[in-house]
C-alpha cells in the first residue's frame, strides 16, 4: 500500500468537498495527496457556450483543484493526475494502492444519503482499500467539537471517531484503521457493538424483556468480548482513549446516533460478501452525515 491519500475529482460541489476533506487528512497524516481525475477526454470546443462553458469546467477541474488546496495547504504535498480509463476502473484501482481513497457524496439528503447507482457507492462496493465518503457541504469545523475551551475555540479538539464492530467479523484492517485515525486526530474512539437475543426469544422479546439475570449474563459476555478485541490495538495505541458501548437497539439505530457526534465513522465491509455491501454499513453510507470510512477486511 502507498503512502498517499487519493480523492477523486470532477469538479462538481460532493468533489470539492471530498477533496478539502482529503487534504486534511493528508496533513494530520503526512502524507501526499493525489488527485484523480477519471474518464477525462479533453472536449472539442464548438463555439457554443451552452456546451463549452462546462465541458471547460470540467478540463480545468484538476488544475483549479490543485491551487486552490495548495492555497489552504501550502506545505501539502499535491500530485495531479488525469486518466481516460473508465472512473470506477479507476478509482477501484486507486483505493487498492492508497492510504485511503475519498469520494464526494452525491444529492446527500436525510432520506437518500448517497444515491444508489452512484459512481462512490459502485467504488465502495468494488474496492480493496479503504474508501471514505464525504457528503456535499461538509465543512472542517464539523469535525471539531463545540465545547467551551481554548482549545476547541481553536479548532485543535476533534470530534470522536466512531467506529462499528461486529464481534463475530471483527476485522483488523477495520481495527487499525480507526485507531489510526483517532491517533492522527488526537482524539478518542468510540467502539460501538449492537447484539440481539437468540432467535428463539426474538418474537417474545419485542413484547417481555428477558429476565434481569439473563440479560446481565449476555451484557457481561459482550462487555468482556468486545474488550478482548480492543485489548491488543489499546496497548498498540495508548495514546488513544477508548470508550466502549454496547446496546441491545439495533444496530443501525445506535450507530446513528453516536455518529451524530463523531469526526468519522468507521464501518467494515466483509471481503467474503463480496460486492454486497452490508445492511449495517449500507445504511450509514446513506443516512450519516459526517464521513464515512467503508474499511474491507478478511475477517
Amino acid at each position: 500500500m502507498q503512502n498517499a491519500v487519493t480523492v477523486g475529482i470532477d469538479g462538481s460541489a460532493e468533489s470539492n468537498a471530498a477533496a478539502d476533506w482529503a487534504a486534511r487528512e493528508a496533513t494530520l497524516r503526512g502524507l501526499p495527496l493525489t488527485l484523480l481525475q477519471a474518464g477525462y477526454e479533453p472536449t472539442p470546443r464548438t463555439h457554443l457556450p451552452e456546451v463549452d462553458v462546462p465541458a471547460e469546467r470540467v478540463d480545468r477541474a484538476l488544475d483549479f483543484t490543485a491551487r486552490r488546496l495548495l492555497a489552504d495547504h501550502p506545505g501539502l504535498n499535491i500530485v495531479p493526475h488525469r486518466t481516460a480509463e473508465a472512473p470506477v476502473t479507476a478509482l477501484v484501482a486507486a483505493a487498492e494502492t492508497s492510504r485511503l481513497l475519498a469520494l464526494g457524496s452525491r444529492g446527500f439528503t436525510s432520506l437518500t444519503g448517497f444515491m444508489i447507482g452512484s459512481v462512490a457507492l459502485d467504488v465502495t462496493a468494488q474496492a480493496r482499500g479503504p474508501v471514505v465518503l464525504v457528503r456535499a457541504g461538509e465543512r472542517a469545523e464539523e469535525e471539531h467539537a463545540h465545547a467551551f475551551t481554548i482549545e476547541a475555540s481553536a479548532g485543535t479538539a476533534f470530534r470522536p471517531v466512531v467506529l462499528w464492530i461486529d464481534l463475530e467479523h471483527p476485522g483488523e484492517e477495520l481495527l487499525s484503521f480507526a485507531f489510526e485515525a483517532a491517533k492522527a486526530r488526537a482524539t478518542s474512539l468510540t467502539a460501538v457493538h449492537a447484539w440481539r437475543a437468540p432467535a428463539s426469544q426474538a418474537y417474545s422479546q419485542a413484547y417481555d424483556p428477558l429476565p434481569a439475570a439473563e440479560d446481565g449474563t449476555i451484557r457481561n459476555e459482550m462487555r468482556l468480548s468486545l474488550a478482548a478485541v480492543l485489548h491488543r490495538w489499546r496497548e498498540e495505541y495508548p495514546e488513544v482513549p477508548v470508550t466502549e458501548r454496547f446496546t441491545a437497539e439495533r444496530a443501525a439505530h445506535c450507530l446513528l446516533l453516536a455518529a451524530k457526534d463523531a469526526s468519522l465513522l468507521v464501518v467494515g465491509h466483509r471481503a467474503s460478501a463480496g460486492e454486497r455491501i452490508g445492511p449495517v454499513t449500507h445504511a450509514m453510507i446513506h443516512h450519516v452525515s459526517c464521513p464515512v470510512a467503508v474499511v474491507p477486511h478478511a475477517l
